[in-house]
């Protein structure tokens, strides 16, 4: 015989601050683990959205996986453009996109920023980055630069310190922002872009970093990886820019391994201040479980009544942290090493979340015993009571076995 599901509910008002503290403790764990988990999602989706393709990176040989540590020769994109069949060309101009991409320490009028990430570009930039909008100010001129909707994240600065007009400062010169632009959460949006000729003089360079190419829709870019073998003397390698940021991405899979490990620990915590929280419900309960166990529920009913109690609770809890998260960090930017992204609170993020909080409440209560219904009482013998005072008049049975009247007691 099973307890009435209002009984699990009446338990819960009956103990409102309990309720409340257990409450807040399972919220609190299960918005924990939306953040770790809305962190990777975030990271995961920048990095998937930033590749194209049709967009081929061509970069020199040896700087592995890190284009920032590339150095090819300036005349590079002139010789890819007059070699390829299947480059993009519209109008005459040529879909190749040769950049300067750099790590530099940024300073704003406010004060000294952080490190920031600066690319230097021609015009032919956005017909090959076409997820790159302009969405407030114009395109920079000499001595200007874009920025990205998430830069002031990236620098650990306010977004009013880069309003347009204002100035910033890198490799020994200033620069007034002319324009702001968006694309769609990828990785640019972390980059500051300035025109590639000033760039080249701010750092005293006349080499570039890598080419970006966009093919004609349909086409394999072995044409271009064949020019890059056959031009021994240019030391260079292509890479589709899906391929290299999917790259980047079992680059940071140690990140995202111990980010899983940190949701494993924090679930691990709260499985046990539920495990204090619903055992110290029992504790104080006893009388009343032993109540139940008197009148005939067994174990297994009043521990499924703990479990239902448990679970309300930690739906409960995962539904306001779920609600939270949507409101305060879906969105949120976060700083890291390949630039800056905002945090992504999905479905997977809301089904690993609420799935991780009800099985805290289900685990937490599991493991508490209730106690055993105590043992049956064995009948006992009526007790014998002797007095120590004779009733007078009374029959006592002398050792022959005959009925003998007890003489009363004189009285003095």
């Amino acid at each position: 015989m099973l307890l009435p599901w209002e009984y699990g509910v009446r338990n819960l008002a009956r103990r409102p601050v309990r309720t409340a503290l257990t409450l807040v403790a399972l919220a609190t764990v299960v918005m924990l683990v939306f953040v770790v988990v809305g962190f990777i999602r975030g990271l995961e989706r920048s990095l998937a959205i930033s590749g194209d393709e049709d967009v081929v990176l061509v970069y020199s040989v040896n700087s592995e996986e890190n284009i920032e540590n590339s150095s090819i020769a300036a005349r590079t994109p002139s010789l890819l453009a007059a070699s390829l069949d299947g480059t993009m060309k519209r109008f005459g101009v040529n879909h190749v996109s040769p950049e300067l991409y750099l790590g530099t320490r940024v300073a704003t009028e406010s004060g000294p920023g952080g490190l920031g990430l600066v690319r230097g570009v021609e015009t032919s930039a956005p017909l090959v980055r076409r997820s790159v909008q302009l969405v407030e100010g114009t395109w920079p001129a000499d001595g200007e630069v874009m920025v990205g909707r998430l830069v002031a994240t990236k620098l650990g600065r306010e977004p009013s310190e880069l309003e347009l007009g204002r100035q910033l400062e890198f490799e020994g010169r200033k620069w007034t922002i002319s324009g702001r632009f968006a694309s769609g959460g990828s990785a640019y949006e972390s980059e500051i872009w300035c025109p590639l000729g000033d760039f080249q003089t701010a750092t005293k360079r006349q080499d570039l970093s890598l080419v970006a190419i966009r093919l004609q829709p349909g086409r394999s870019p072995a044409e271009v990886q064949l020019f890059c073998k056959e031009r021994l003397d240019l030391e260079l390698r292509a890479i589709r820019e899906t391929d290299y940021y999917a790259s980047l991405q079992q680059h940071y899979k140690p990140v995202r391994v111990l980010a899983w490990f940190v949701v494993v620990l924090v679930s691990g915590a709260g499985v046990f201040a539920g495990l204090n929280m619903m055992y110290g419900s029992v504790a104080g309960r006893i009388r009343e479980i032993a109540t139940l166990q008197a009148i005939g529920y067994r174990r297994f009913a009043i521990l499924l009544s703990v479990v239902q109690e448990g679970v309300l609770l930690a739906a409960a809890g995962s539904l306001l942290s779920g609600a939270f998260a949507l409101l305060l960090l879906n969105g949120m930017a976060v700083r890291f090493t390949m630039g800056a992204f905002t945090l992504r609170i999905d479905s997977v993020a809301i089904l690993i979340g609420c799935g991780v909080g009800i099985l805290l409440g289900v685990l937490g209560s599991l493991v508490v015993v209730v106690p055993k219904s105590p043992t049956r009482m064995q009948p006992h013998r009526p007790l014998r009571i002797r007095s120590t005072w004779p009733v007078p008049n009374l029959p006592t049975r002398c050792p022959s076995g005959k009925l003998v009247k007890r003489q009363p007691m004189a009285r003095n």
